[in-house]
């Protein structure tokens, strides 16, 4: 009878729960809400076309500069009360990332997801934690050995490797997958940028790289940690099954590579990262563990080969697009060029440009950040909220839930970049005389690379090795999509192609 009991009052609170549920939900701006189940309908059919799902529903809110911001209902999966707010209100941005900026940390559930990959590495981390190290990288960031260290990186890669697969295909006509090769380049120089190691992934033949392959499961291993609740996967961990056991066994191979870097360094230091880092101190004041040491080092090196590999893909995939808008960037290298290197074409490609020459490229470094615009590396961002706040907008948000703010949606917002927001115009990024870039008055609609007090210290770097590399491609070849190959988004924490980008790639004649 008790059983009974205890189950009639189970059902009916559940019932008392889902009804008002729903009648609270039909109040929000957002998607349409079913009884019982919300929005999740919607969320699990429009999986795959994720960002654009959510880009649809900020604009359904009213577009004005007074919305662009919905509330998401998911009984039972989302976190207090059963909603996500999503917004991409650049307002609503600046509050979140400056503005209240100790009220959004990255949150436990984030952090516990990415613990055994990135530990408590910077981009897996708050307050003091991560105030110590953001300091002690800004300091490196802004010194000019790191950037000649990238710089020779970037041109040895290009000259060796790169120019190497890419003058066999095109003698041999046969096509290349650029994003594969691009995500090669980035990850051998972000490696050895960041402890002296080139993992060499980017070679004839395109050798599997144990390093390399451990370091992708173990990325996507914990992503998946994201997208199901925290106990099931806490649960293979225990059990060491499935994904976890992938994840562990790739984590091991991860850091005995780590390990032989940091004893390396140790022997003999130079000017890479992980050397520098060697020589700081904790929040306690004692060297950085050799734990500690590995995560710093794999944060940097997650951050260096994604974003600007996959942006690169994108910028290729567009300029193939806009032809226009490649002859301008030919035209601009070829000035450049000419000035620097004289009227000899052979002397524009026997040396992939110096960043002192790639400085000089404004249109297309204004091409990037259009590609960045449309195609952002990292679509989505979510932060945790500590305390009860509310919106410049006037959204509630109650502590211990998510907020999600859209950096795929704000570029598509004909209310923020105009009625020909969907269209690549590289010149929206120019000033009216079109010889200097001149990035948006309000910096919140444009949040790439980040916003705030954790806007990217690497961002005039990636800028930098975006165009020695774009131009080292073009300047040599005209690229062609490969017929009947598919581009689309993969549904990643990263905007990666899920096909990969197939092209051919045809010799370019040069004229000055």
């Amino acid at each position: 009878m008790e059983s009974l009991t205890i189950l009639f009052a189970i059902a009916a609170a559940t019932s008392a729960y889902l009804v008002w549920f729903y009648f609270l939900a039909r109040k929000l701006t957002g998607p349409k809400v079913w009884p019982f189940v919300g929005s999740l309908p919607s969320l699990f059919l429009n999986r795959w076309r994720i960002h654009d799902w959510m880009a649809n529903n900020l604009r359904a809110t009213g577009g004005s500069a007074t919305y662009q911001t919905c509330t998401i209902p998911i009984p039972f999966v989302a976190h207090k009360q059963g909603f996500f707010t999503v917004t991409c209100h650049p307002k609503n941005i600046e509050h979140i990332l400056r503005t209240r900026f100790d009220n959004y940390p990255k949150g436990p559930d984030w952090q516990a997801a990415f613990h055994d990959l990135l530990g408590q590495g910077i981009f897996n981390s708050d307050g003091e934690t991560w105030l110590i190290q953001r300091k002690t990288a800004a300091l490196e960031f802004t010194t000019r050995t790191l950037r000649q260290a990238m710089a020779r990186w970037v041109n040895r890669t290009i000259k060796n490797r790169l120019w190497c697969i890419l003058e066999k295909a095109a003698k041999d006509s046969t096509s290349v997958d650029l994003q594969d090769l691009l995500l090669r380049l980035t990850f051998d120089n972000i490696c050895g940028l960041t402890f002296g190691k080139d993992p060499e992934t980017l070679s004839p033949g395109l050798p599997d790289n144990p390093f390399a392959m451990s370091f992708d499961t173990a990325t996507e291993s914990t992503l998946q940690r994201l997208l199901y609740p925290g106990f099931l996967w806490r649960l293979e961990k225990i059990f060491c099954i499935g994904t976890e056991r992938r994840l562990k066994e790739s984590l091991q191979v991860v850091e005995n590579y780590m390990n032989d870097a940091i004893t390396a360094r140790k022997e003999s230091p130079s000017d890479d990262l992980l050397s520098r880092f060697m020589n700081k101190r904790d929040v306690d004041g004692k060297p950085f563990s050799i734990s500690v040491l590995q995560r710093i080092a794999l944060n940097f090196v997650l951050a260096g080969r994604d974003t600007s590999s996959v942006a690169l893909s994108w910028f290729f995939w567009l300029v193939m697009h806009y032809p226009e808008v490649e002859d301008k960037i030919i035209k601009e290298i070829s000035t450049v060029l000419n000035d620097t290197r004289g009227a000899d074409h052979q002397k524009w490609i026997q040396e992939p440009l110096v960043f002192d020459e790639a400085d000089r490229l404004v249109y297309l470094k204004a091409a990037l950040a259009e590609t960045l615009r449309l195609f952002p590396s990292v679509p989505e961002d979510f932060k945790y909220v500590v305390s009860d706040d509310v919106l410049p907008d006037g959204t509630f948000v109650p502590a211990g839930s998510t907020v999600t703010y859209s950096i795929y949606s704000v570029g598509r917002m004909k209310s923020i970049w105009g009625e020909d927001c969907m269209e690549f115009k590289p010149d929206r990024w120019l000033s009216a005389e079109g010889d200097r870039f001149e990035p948006p008055k309000d910096g919140y609609k444009f949040v790439a690379f980040n916003a705030g007090p954790r806007t990217c210290l690497g961002k005039d770097l990636a800028y930098l090795q975006m165009k020695s590399v774009a131009s080292a491609v073009l300047l040599r070849y005209r690229i062609s999509p490969v017929p009947g190959h598919r581009v689309e988004q993969k549904m990643s924490l990263t905007l990666f192609m899920k096909n990969g980008l197939h092209v051919y790639l045809n010799p370019r004649q040069l004229s000055v």
